[in-house]
């Protein structure tokens, strides 16, 4: 089995944990936060939705500077409804499989990939160990949207498991 189908799997089992928690997203909360130095519930939503997105950045391109000459390339319209949220991760997820099918074992386990921070060099990683970090770091900021879900009172929907709102398995 190619490494790829792996993530394949792994995206289409993660899409639909997520879509269901972004749709949960109310409006209006933007600026909401539940401490002064968390991020704000809406910034929190976009990244969340627009994480599968960043897949076919690691896979297709050598690099990703996050603060680049000139500005970033990086789309973050903001996102204000669920319905976009939604459809969002949709579009990023179906970038992601695209890029996931086109790749090979050669070049997940072979090719390194950096991120840079205004032309310095922060991470340097091979692609395959960007890919599941991603992947980490999509549960990571998903966790803490089912938070700000729970403390806005809106029903948690399960992911891996049942939740207090839900008692089905996800």
């Amino acid at each position: 089995m190619k490494m790829a189908d792996l993530f394949l799997a792994q995206l289409d089992a993660e899409a639909v944990r997520t879509r269901g928690a972004l749709a949960r997203v109310p409006e209006g909360r933007d600026d909401w936060k539940p401490h002064e130095k968390s991020m704000p519930f809406g910034r929190l939503a976009m990244l969340v939705a627009r994480m599968p997105s960043w897949l076919p950045l690691i896979l297709n391109k050598d690099e990703l500077d996050l603060n680049p000459k000139g500005g970033s390339n990086v789309d973050q319209r903001p996102l204000r409804t669920s319905a976009e949220l939604v459809q969002a991760h949709d579009e990023g997820v179906a970038q992601a499989r695209t890029a996931l099918t086109a790749a090979t074992d050669t070049h997940l386990m072979t090719t390194k990939w950096r991120l840079l921070v205004s032309g310095q060099i922060v991470s340097e990683e091979l692609r395959h160990i960007v890919v599941r970090d991603t992947f980490m770091h999509l549960s990571h900021h998903r966790g803490q949207l089912t938070v700000y879900l729970r403390l806005n009172g809106i029903a948690v929907p399960a992911i891996y498991g049942p939740s207090a709102d839900e008692a089905r398995f996800a």
